[in-house]
C-alpha cells in the first residue's frame, strides 16, 4: 500500500464518502491487528492541581494561583487515588495538572517516587510537553535533563496531551501563552531519544483548516519515521462549554470521517483510538467501524473534560459490553498495549 499523501488526504476528508472512508480504514485496521479484538485500559486521571499560568481559551479547568476555586492536592490524597484505582483493577494513572508558578521541580521528582515506592505495580502515564517544558524552565536543567530525572523516579511514559492543533497560526490564537509546535514535538523527539515512549494526540473544532488538519498529522507521522517512539495517536473534540473561546461542537460526522482518514494517513502508528469521552457511548462504538482499535479509558476520574460541561459515565462492564454489541472481543490492556485480560 502506497503511503497517502496530504493532497490525497485533504481530498477524502473534503470530498470522501464517509462509508467508503470506514471500510477503508477498518480494511487497515485489520492489517494492523488481525481479528476483532479491541482493547482499553483501566486508569485514573489525577488532577493534581487546577493552578495554570496558560490560561487557555479552550480550557474551563484551570484558576489562577490565588484564586478562591484553586487548589493542590496533598500527598495523602494522591496516594489515596492511586490506592483505589489499584484496588479498582487499574494499571495505570495520569498525573496531569497546570502549569503551577509555585512549585519547584523537586516536587514531581518526589511526588512519583513516593507513588512508586507505595504501588511499583501502578505505570505512571504522565506530564504532557507543556508541563516538561514548564519543569525544564522552573528548574533551568535541560528538556532531556527533566526527562530523564523523572524517568528515574519512576514516570513510565508521556501522554500526549497539549498537542491540540500542531499549527502555531492556530495555537496563538487559543493558547498563546502554551508551548508552540516544534516544542511540544521538540519534548516528544527527547522523550523518546532516551527511550521513553508517548501517544500523540489532536483536538478538533478548535478553528483548525482542513488543511491544517492535515498539517498537524505529517507532523506526528514525519517524526515517528524519525524515532518510532509514538504507541498511538488519540484524536478528540473540543467541548466549548464554560470555555472563554466558547463556539459550537465538532459534528459527530465530521470526527468520524476524520478519524478513518488519520487511520488511513497513520502508516508508522499501530493504535487508533476511538473517543467516548467526548463523543459519548454510541459514537465510541462506531469508531470501531471507521479504524479505531482501542477505546482509551473507562477513566475511574476526569475532571478537565467535565469541566466543560461534557460527562459520559464509563464501567469495566459498560466498556464490556459497547465492545460486545460491536461484534468485537473486549480485552483489557495495559500502558504498552499487552493484553492482561479478555472477556
Amino acid at each position: 500500500m502506497t503511503r497517502l499523501s496530504d493532497e490525497e488526504a485533504i481530498e477524502l476528508l473534503k470530498h470522501g464518502d464517509i462509508l467508503e472512508l470506514g471500510k477503508q480504514a477498518n480494511e487497515v485496521r485489520q492489517k494492523f491487528h488481525p481479528g476483532n479484538t479491541v482493547t482499553f485500559i483501566v486508569d485514573r486521571n489525577i488532577n493534581y492541581t487546577n493552578v495554570c499560568i496558560n490560561e487557555c481559551r479552550f480550557c474551563a479547568f484551570f484558576r489562577p494561583e490565588h484564586h478562591k476555586d484553586a487548589y493542590l492536592l496533598p500527598m495523602e490524597t494522591i496516594l489515596q487515588k492511586v490506592k483505589e484505582t489499584q484496588e479498582a483493577g487499574g494499571t495505570q494513572i495520569m498525573l496531569q495538572g497546570g502549569l503551577h508558578p509555585s512549585l519547584p521541580f523537586d516536587y514531581y521528582i518526589n511526588m512519583i517516587s513516593t507513588i512508586k515506592n507505595a504501588y511499583p505495580d501502578i505505570v505512571i502515564h504522565s506530564f504532557s510537553p507543556a508541563e516538561i517544558l514548564h519543569f525544564a524552565k522552573i528548574s533551568g536543567k535541560s528538556i532531556k535533563y527533566v526527562l530523564s530525572e523523572l524517568h528515574s523516579a519512576g514516570l513510565a511514559s508521556l501522554p500526549g496531551g497539549g498537542a491540540e492543533i500542531l499549527v502555531d497560526r492556530v495555537r496563538k490564537m487559543v493558547s498563546p501563552k502554551k508551548i508552540m509546535t516544534d516544542d511540544w514535538l521538540n519534548v516528544m523527539k527527547t522523550a523518546h531519544s532516551i527511550g521513553m515512549e508517548s501517544t500523540a494526540t489532536m483536538v478538533l473544532g478548535l478553528g483548525e483548516t482542513i488543511e491544517e488538519r492535515i498539517e498537524h498529522m505529517r507532523r506526528i507521522r514525519e517524526l515517528q519515521d524519525e524515532t518510532s517512539g509514538f504507541r498511538a495517536f488519540i484524536m478528540w473534540t473540543f467541548q466549548p462549554g464554560n470555555t472563554k473561546l466558547g463556539g459550537n461542537k465538532f459534528s459527530s460526522w465530521e470526527y468520524l470521517k476524520t478519524l478513518a482518514v488519520a487511520r488511513l494517513y497513520f502508516d508508522n502508528i499501530s493504535h487508533i483510538q476511538g473517543s467516548w469521552v467526548t463523543q459519548g457511548q454510541q459514537i465510541g462504538q462506531i469508531t470501531l467501524a471507521f479504524g479505531a482499535d482501542d477505546l482509551g479509558s473507562i477513566m475511574l476520574e476526569e475532571n478537565v473534560v467535565r469541566a466543560a460541561g461534557t460527562a459520559y459515565q464509563m464501567s469495566i462492564e459498560k466498556m464490556v459490553r459497547t465492545i460486545q454489541t460491536a461484534d468485537k472481543q473486549a480485552a483489557q490492556r495495559d500502558t504498552e498495549y499487552n493484553i492482561i485480560r479478555r472477556f
